[in-house]
This record gives structure tokens, C-alpha cells and sequence, in this order.
């Protein structure tokens, strides 16, 4: 079975290959889409037998492999999955790689002033695949230069999704995200070639598992961990984003493509909070709880901020990308919470999943609404619920989803965040922190309460209204076609299963993410560390001397 997970990756990697081959089939746009489709299904189904086969009583990393790639520097194509990773990429395979095909065919492809062209279809889903190919990709590493390569591929095809096929402002907004993006990650790098020479330094070997990374990062020195996390942290901060790191996204997320901003939002933003649990904290415990406050007043600045500026959004879409901005500041101040329970940590992961599935959700929803009344401006759209109550439901339930009521699964994620955040140590966080988040649920529940109002419900705006606007052309506009419904009811259904089962998610991960954070919680907590990244043999003090420094 652990060749399913290489498999899992360089199927869609391949076929995004295969799509920019010269061949007649990529000239015709059902025949592209149809593929696709089938091949995205077949990556789902992977991702399925490899759910099937894990045991998910065990915390530790399962279905290793690693495949030589340059032994003399210690680099290997290193891969395993624990439950966290799993349901990312049950996320990703299963849901949104098939849901965003289905989506893509809704697509109008105007590249620059020229109308769509034979192939321009076949290279738009190429980008798309090259994107879950990383995405999972940084999901499934073990090796730290393996999961950076990932990760840095994950800019260039988001980046040429924004550029080639998004709005007016496409390149503009694709060069922001492109030079931010980028400008971290270099960062990143410098931190994981550090850590990699600390350990080679001790071992006379070099090696980037991240196995030998935690041992390396244990012997470090409060001052040294301080440099790394700020390294890497560079990086993971502006993907997750983070205030004042955020301000590529609502351009990107406006000008992006439906299908291009639904992989942004729910999946690329959730590879930074993602490297901070499984590098930033592990391998730098000490730094981490250190610098938790500082995080932690980011975050709240994020989450109040974002919200304000959601509230006077006109862009449907770009209301959408301050929400996401204002969301992930929950999963931060789960992450660097440290509270013995690790409730906080659990919330976060536990809420990466939930806003993915339920902003992606009203994305589409929103894309929808375009491809139908050629708009996104709230002055302009209303009376959404009269002419297209189908859509109207998706919508509500994927705003109530994000609002965070109570059965859905936002709900879920908010309320652990915030309780890890109150419960976490004195000179961590605490409940300061956890009241200026709970604005941020206020802010929530009037901006997205707005958004809904003015489009579901108030009166018809002039985009629905006028003489070629007639009651039956209306509806027959409005009307959800079976693919439409087959994209939204998956994201609705997780929305809702999550919420009324969400153990089914918090019992398998409890055990790992309490791993990652096991040494910094212990520190935060001003109890023994648990150590469970065992120092290297004949080097320098361990974590715990390191900490009394």
C-alpha cells in the first residue's frame, strides 16, 4: 500500500503533463473535461484505499517509503501519512480535486482580450492538477527539502492560474502573490538547511528526514530555536496568511478564476498552518512558546481587522478572501495556544478542514451567481432565493457553516480554538486573547449575514431586473444543473457530518497533533517536556537544559 501514496501524487502530475501534449483530444473541450474528470476520480479512489488500509489507532507515521534521489546529500523522496496528513488529503482527492473539475466547466476562459482557443482549456486543468499534485505532495513528505519542493511548487501554478486565466488585474495580482510568496520561502529554506547542518554536524551524516530534523532541533539553543522559527515562519505565515503578511490574497482571490480560488482557499492556505505543526513547533518548542504572544496579538489583529474590512466589501468574492483572512487567525491562536489538553491545536486542524469545505463551498456559489447574472457587486444582486432556490440553499448553509452555527462544522472549530486559546498557560495566551477572537465571531456573523441578505434576499438588483429580465427567463437562469449540484452537495454534506460527528475527525488526529506540540505544551505548561524528539547522542544539552538558559 505505500506505493499507493507516490502513486497519489504523480498520477495528477503526470496527467497535467499529458495535457499539454499536442493531441487532438485537448482541442475539444468535453472530450478535456471528461478525462479529467475521470482521472481526478481515479486520484479520489487512491486516496480512498489508502483511508481503508490506515489504522487510525496509531499515532505513529504509517506507509513509509523513500525512494533515493541524491543519498550523498542525505535527499530522498521520503513519504508517510499520520491521521492529520490522511485528512488533508482525503480532503483534497476526494472532494475537491473531482469538485473543482466539475466546476472548471463552468469556466469562461478569456485570456487577455482574446476569447477562449482550443487547448486554453486543456492547459487551465493541466495548472490545476500541477496544484493538487503539490498540495498533496507537501501532505504526504517526510523529507524537509521533499515537503519545501512541494511547497514552493505549489506558487507557480496558482500563480499562472491567476495570470493567465483571472480578471483584468490578473498579472498584478498573480506578481503580489508571486513576489510575497516567494520573498518567505527563501526564508523557509535557509531555516531547513540550517537545521539539516546541525544535524549533519552531529551525525557526520547529512539527512533531511524530519525524524532527524527533531532530534537535530532538540539539542539547539533558545537563541539558535528563535532564528529558526522566525525562518520558518517567513514562509508558513504567509501562506496561512497572516496579518500584516495577508495582503495578496483578497486581489488574488478577486481575480482568480472560480475553480483556481476554491484550491487557494481551501487548500493552499491550509499548507502554512500545516508546516508550522509539523515543523516550526517541533523544532523549535522553546521559540515557539516565547514568541506564542506575539503570534497570538497578530492573529487577534487579523482576525478583528480582516473582519472590518469584509464588512465593507462590495466584490462578493473579495468579501469572501477577508473572511478567509479573519478565519485562519483562529487556526493561529489554536496552534500556538499550548494548553495541556492541546484543545487548541486539535481546533485548528479540526478548522482547517471545516473552513476549507465551507469556503469553497461559497466560492462556488458565488461563481455561480457570475457565470449566471455576469456580477459579483452586492448593489447589484438580490432575490437570489425567488429565481434560484436551490443555489439559495447551498448558500445559506455555507454562510451558516462559516458564521460558525452550532451543528456545522465551523461551529466546531471555532469554539475549540477559542477554548484552547482561553485555557492556554499565563504568559502564552489566555482569555484576553480568546475575547478579542470572540469579536471576530461577531464580525462574522454581520458580514456574512450581509452577504446573504443582499443576495438571497433583499429585493432584485439591476442585474435581475429590466425587460430581459423576465420572472421565467429568472428562473430558468437560476436553475442548479446536476453538475452544479453534484460540486456543492459533497462540500454541503461534510459541512453537516463534520458538525454533528466531528470525533470523526478529532479522535484519529488527537494523538499526532499532541505529538507535534508535546515538548512546547510541556515548556508552556512548566511541566517536563515529554521529549519525544530524542536528542542525538554525544551532543549538545537537551531541550530541557537548553530551556533553563
Amino acid at each position: 500500500m505505500s506505493l499507493l501514496l507516490p502513486l497519489l501524487v504523480f498520477l495528477p502530475l503526470i496527467f497535467a503533463g499529458v495535457l499539454r501534449l499536442p493531441l487532438g483530444l485537448w482541442r475539444c473541450r468535453a472530450s478535456t473535461w471528461k478525462v479529467s474528470l475521470g482521472v481526478a476520480a481515479a486520484t479520489g479512489l487512491i486516496a480512498l484505499l489508502l483511508a481503508a488500509t490506515f489504522d487510525y489507532g496509531d499515532a505513529e507515521i504509517q506507509m513509509r517509503g523513500s525512494i533515493p534521489w541524491i543519498p550523498s546529500l542525505g535527499l530522498s523522496f521520503s513519504y508517510g501519512l499520520d491521521a492529520v496528513s490522511l485528512w488533508l488529503v482525503l480532503v483534497s482527492a476526494v472532494v475537491l480535486l473531482p469538485v473543482v473539475v466539475l466546476a472548471s466547466w463552468g469556466e469562461k476562459l478569456q485570456v487577455g482580450a482574446s476569447e477562449e482557443q482550443p487547448g486554453d482549456f486543456a492547459a487551465f486543468l493541466s495548472w490545476v492538477f500541477v496544484l493538487g499534485a503539490a498540495l498533496m505532495g507537501v501532505f504526504v513528505a517526510q523529507d524537509a527539502i521533499l515537503f519545501y519542493a512541494f511547497f514552493e511548487l505549489t506558487l507557480i501554478p496558482a500563480v499562472f492560474l491567476i495570470a493567465r486565466f483571472g480578471g483584468p488585474e490578473r498579472v498584478r495580482a498573480a506578481m503580489t502573490y508571486f513576489f510575497f510568496a516567494f520573498t518567505g520561502s527563501v526564508f523557509t529554506l535557509a531555516g531547513l538547511l540550517y537545521v539539516g547542518w546541525v544535524s549533519a554536524e552531529a551525525n557526520g551524516v547529512w539527512s533531511f528526514e524530519f525524524d532527524a530534523l527533531y532530534a537535530a532541533a532538540a539539542t539547539m539553543s533558545p537563541t539558535q530555536q528563535g532564528w529558526l522559527l522566525a525562518a520558518l515562519l517567513a514562509g508558513f505565515l504567509v501562506k496561512t496568511p497572516m496579518f500584516p503578511l495577508h495582503t495578496w490574497l483578497p486581489a488574488a482571490h478577486e481575480q482568480a478564476p472560480s475553480a483556481g480560488s476554491v484550491d487557494v482557499a481551501a487548500l493552499v492556505l491550509k499548507i502554512g498552518p500545516f508546516g508550522i505543526l509539523k515543523l516550526a513547533i517541533p523544532l523549535a518548542p522553546v521559540a515557539a512558546v516565547n514568541f506564542a504572544p506575539v503570534i497570538g496579538a497578530l492573529a487577534c489583529v487579523g482576525v478583528v481587522y480582516a473582519a472590518l474590512c469584509a464588512w465593507v466589501q462590495r466584490d462578493a468574492k473579495k468579501l469572501i478572501a477577508y473572511s478567509s483572512i479573519s478565519h485562519m487567525g483562529f487556526c493561529l491562536l489554536g496552534l500556538f495556544a499550548f494548553d495541556a489538553g492541546g484543545i487548541g491545536a486539535n481546533g485548528a486542524i479540526f478548522y482547517m478542514l471545516a473552513h476549507g469545505l465551507a469556503t469553497g463551498g461559497l466560492i462556488l456559489c458565488v461563481g455561480i451567481v457570475f457565470d449566471r447574472f455576469g456580477t459579483r457587486d452586492l448593489t447589484r444582486l438580490g432575490g437570489l432565493a425567488s429565481v434560484a432556490p436551490g443555489l439559495a440553499f447551498f448558500f445559506v448553509l455555507f454562510a451558516m457553516t462559516s458564521v460558525g452555527l452550532p451543528g456545522l462544522n465551523g461551529f466546531v472549530g471555532e469554539f475549540l480554538t477559542m477554548l484552547g486559546t482561553f485555557q492556554s498557560p499565563t504568559g502564552v495566551l489566555g482569555p484576553a486573547y480568546a475575547a478579542v477572537a470572540a469579536t471576530g465571531v461577531v464580525l462574522a456573523a454581520i458580514y456574512l449575514l450581509h452577504l446573504t441578505a443582499k443576495i438571497v434576499w433583499s429585493a432584485p438588483g439591476n442585474a435581475l431586473s429590466g425587460p430581459e429580465h423576465t420572472t421565467e427567463i429568472l428562473k430558468t437562469k437560476g436553475k442548479l444543473q446536476r453538475r452544479e449540484f453534484a460540486m456543492l452537495a459533497p462540500l454541503a454534506l461534510g459541512c453537516v457530518l463534520l458538525g454533528v460527528f466531528p470525533q470523526l475527525i478529532l479522535g484519529p488526529i488527537e494523538q499526532p497533533v499532541a505529538g507535534y506540540v508535546a515538548d512546547a505544551t510541556a515548556i508552556a505548561n512548566d511541566v517536563e517536556p515529554a521529549l519525544a524528539n530524542t536528542p542525538i547522542p554525544d551532543s549538545s544539552p537537551p531541550l530541557v537544559a537548553a530551556s533553563a538558559e
